[in-house]
Parts: C-alpha cells; structure tokens; sequence
C-alpha cells in the first residue's frame, strides 16, 4: 500500500479532508493510524477500499494497493464503517455475511461453512437466522466485522471497529482481529481512538495531522491522558423524570429488548447507563427520552418538567414536539439520524427556534455552541459530509441548544480525540452544575468516572437473573 503526496477534497466541501499524506505499507504491516476529529482518517480508508471515485471529489497524488489503483485491488480489501447500519444490505445475520463472499464468486458449498467460522470468530451471540433489524448498535458492529473478515482480505481496513461495543466485547473483537492477521497474510489499518488497547498488536503508529502531511510515532508512543472536568459534589435535586417497571418488546417478538426498570433522574446529577450490548441500553434511552412509549410499565415527569403543558398528566412519548424539545434533549446513537438542514449553523439554530426562541438568540446560540465544539469551520457545512466525530459533537450541540432540563445522551463521546473529548465532557459537566439532569447511555468507562454520579447497569433479556 503506498500513497505519495496524497490528498482528497469532497465535491461538496472548499476544504480539504486529508492532503500531503506520505505512507508506504509492507504486506502483512499492522499500522494504528491516529490525528484529530477532522483530520481525514475515515476518508483514507475510504480511498483504500476503492469506495471513493473521481465522482465524490478531487484527489491529488497517488495511491496504490498491490501496484494498482484501490477500486482495481476492491476485492482484496475488507472494511468495517464508523457506522454499522451504513453497511448492513440484508435481513439476515448470516444472508449479510454471505453477501461479499458471493459477490466475490465463492463457491457456494464453501460460503455458509465460512459465515458460521466468521460469526464465530466474532462472537456473535445469535445464528445466522437473526434479523439485522433486531440488532444492537454493538451487535451490529460484530456482524459487519465478521462480513469483513470472511473472505480472508489481504487489506483490512477498521474504522472505529469496537467504538459501540461492551469492554469484553471489544477485547473479543482485539482477539479475532488478531487471530485475522497473525499469518502475516494480511495487511491492517485501524483507526480506533481508544489506541492503547491496539499497541500491543501494531507495530507502527502513524498520525494524520489536522494542517496536512503524517508523522510517524516510535515504539514508545503513548496516547496522552485524558483531561477529566472539575466537579463539585452536588446533593440530588428534585425529580425530573422517573421510570416504574418501564420495559419495551418489539411487536411480534417473545424476547424483551429491554427488561423492566426502575429510574430515577434528580435534577443535578448525571446517571450513566452502562451494561453489555443487547441490554436495552440504547431503548431505555428512547423511552426516557419520549421518543417512544414504553410497553410495559410507565415513565412520568415531575412538576418542573410539565410546567406549563397544556395536558401535563400525560407520559413525555405523548406531548408535543415542540414542548418535548424545550424540557428534554436527545443524542441518538447514531448522529445522523437525528440531522434535519443542510447547513451546521442552521441545525444548530432549529431547536431554539422551533422552541420560541428569537432569531437573535438562537443564533448566539449556535455561534457559541460551534466555537466551543471545534465546529466554527464548519459552520455552512452540510453535516451528513462531517467526519464521524463531528457529526456526534454537532448532535450534542443541538441538545444543548434549547436548554432543556434533562439531557438523554447515547453514546455522546463517541469519535472523539483527546482534546475534543476532555471539551464535550467539560461542557457537559456544566450542565450538571446548572441544575439539569444528564442520562448517559455509555461503554466509555472515561466518561463514566468523569461525570457519573449514579450507574445503572442492564442485562441482557436473555441472562438470567443472579440467585
């Protein structure tokens, strides 16, 4: 794999995602590739997959895989996405593994003995019947890895493969890759910004830099500690929000995404919501959110949340928009599916407005929500061409932009670096200081220790419950 004065700018976009990159790779090298949010990680493995063409945007210098152009060499790459929904093309776990080894003309008595080593490999808890749509963000994550490892790349290219996953899950998916790429046969490139985890498996740390160009780390690098916020103890507030026995099973299942639980959201105190992937991590959060109602059980705000609602003994899924966006803010776990503008700036702007807040004010808000995430740039950006991790700080932003009294965030630290971390967890430690609630859905155990006054931990509806 070479690449020499390398660079790529989107069609949509006047900057450039990555430029001046010099990097040369030996078959069977291990490579950690590192830099800031931004700084065109993603985009690299992209051009390396032969998934961006002269359709996309301008590319200069040059790139090669085995000698040739990356979309010539497509078939000996394997890639796993920041965003595991973005690669899922079929109903069935295994039917999404068997894709790519058909397309690469398998024959078919060898394909299903080499979905089920895969999903194997991965641990991946279900057969090769379960529907993808019945999966998990972490789930989710395994079942594209194990389409990437099955047919055997010699070039395997990981985008943040264990950002969404439970600490065990993650050091299986460590130990799979590993096992992948110990016969030297195969060429790796990871960006992942949890990197210590990945040292002991590469032999060489490459960083991208944000201003352009790479610099290559030594066998002693190390990535810096994390800066954690200044908290003072607080004492719980009153009660925004509380949970009884609020459980949900999708319709026409018999096996509970999440089982019924008890929660109690004080004003000034964040809850991290942590336990493995398929616990209903990700459903409590919408159901305390008011996205959806629960199936069993109830969730009921307090009185500082229904001041002034017009039907105030309703449950938070059953109120008005409008009146929703004012008293809770919502991170999904997937940022890009909560963006509704073309334009950073007026994304930022729409929840202010649509919550009555003035023109003035909404864009004050916006203008200081940018600045302080890094987003300033980037403000007449489109955010579907984000980077991953601009794309989570920008959906943070616009939960915070309204203000509102309870903040149900999944996964808001996701994608991020060092700097960008220690910022969103300080900003969002402030909200804690001025007497909102924070409910944290998280497998980072940083932000956990960071800002974490009480942890609920869930199980799985499928472990049985301690003696």
């Amino acid at each position: 794999m070479r690449l020499a004065g390398w660079g790529f700018r989107y069609a949509s976009r006047l900057a450039w995602a990555a430029r001046d990159v010099d990097l040369h790779l030996e078959p069977g090298e291990r490579v950690l590739l590192t830099g800031p949010s931004g700084a065109g990680k993603s985009t690299l493995l992209h051009v390396l997959a032969g998934l961006l063409g002269p359709d996309e945007g301008e590319q200069t210098g040059v790139v090669t895989v085995d000698g040739v152009a990356p979309r010539q060499a497509r078939f000996r790459s394997g890639i796993v996405f920041q965003d595991p929904d973005a690669q899922l093309v079929m109903t069935r776990a295994g039917d999404d593994v068997a894709f790519g080894l058909e397309n690469a003309g398998v024959p078919r008595e060898l394909i299903w003995p080499a979905v089920d080593a895969a999903l194997a490999q991965v641990g991946f808890p279900y057969g090769p019947d379960r529907p993808t749509g019945a999966l998990s963000g972490g789930q989710k994550q395994r079942l594209v890895l194990a389409g990437a490892l099955a047919p055997r790349p010699g070039l395997l290219l990981l985008d943040e493969p264990t950002a969404q996953l439970d600490p065990a899950g993650s050091a299986l998916v460590r130990e799979a890759v590993a096992r992948a790429v110990a016969g030297r046969d195969t060429t790796l490139v990871v960006v992942d910004h949890d990197a210590g985890s990945w040292l002991p498996l590469v032999d060489r740390v490459v960083e991208l830099r944000a201003d352009g160009g790479t610099v290559e780390h030594g066998a002693g690098w190390a990535p810096a500690p994390l800066r954690m916020p200044v908290r003072s103890p607080r004492a719980a507030g009153e009660l925004l929000l509380t949970a009884e026995d609020a459980g949900f099973t999708h319709r026409g299942t018999d096996l509970p995404a999440l089982l019924p639980s008890d929660v109690a959201v004080p004003a000034g105190r964040t809850l991290a919501v942590t336990g493995p992937n398929g616990a209903g991590k990700s459903t409590l959060a919408l159901l305390l959110a008011g996205l959806r109602g629960p199936t069993t059980g109830q969730i009921t705000a307090g009185r500082r949340l229904t001041a002034g609602l017009r039907r105030a003994e309703r449950p938070p899924h059953r109120w008005p928009a409008d009146e929703l966006v004012r008293r809770i803010g919502t991170v999904f776990q997937h940022p890009e599916h909560q963006f509704l503008t073309g334009r950073v700036r007026d994304e930022l702007a729409l929840g202010p407005l649509r919550s009555g807040s003035g023109d003035d004010d909404a864009r004050r808000r916006a203008e200081e929500l940018m600045e302080r995430l890094g987003l300033a740039a980037l403000a007449d950006a489109n955010p579907f061409t984000l980077s991953g991790g601009q794309q989570r700080r920008l959906s943070v932003a616009t939960a915070l932009a309204t203000r509102p009294a309870v903040l149900v965030l999944d996964e808001p630290t996701f994608g991020q670096d060092r700097h960008t971390w220690a910022e969103l967890v300080a900003l969002l430690a402030e909200q804690q200081d001025a007497d909102r609630a924070l409910v944290l859905v998280t497998h980072d155990a940083a932000v956990v220790a960071a800002l974490a006054d009480d942890t609920l931990a869930l199980r799985p509806a499928s472990e049985p419950v301690p003696a």
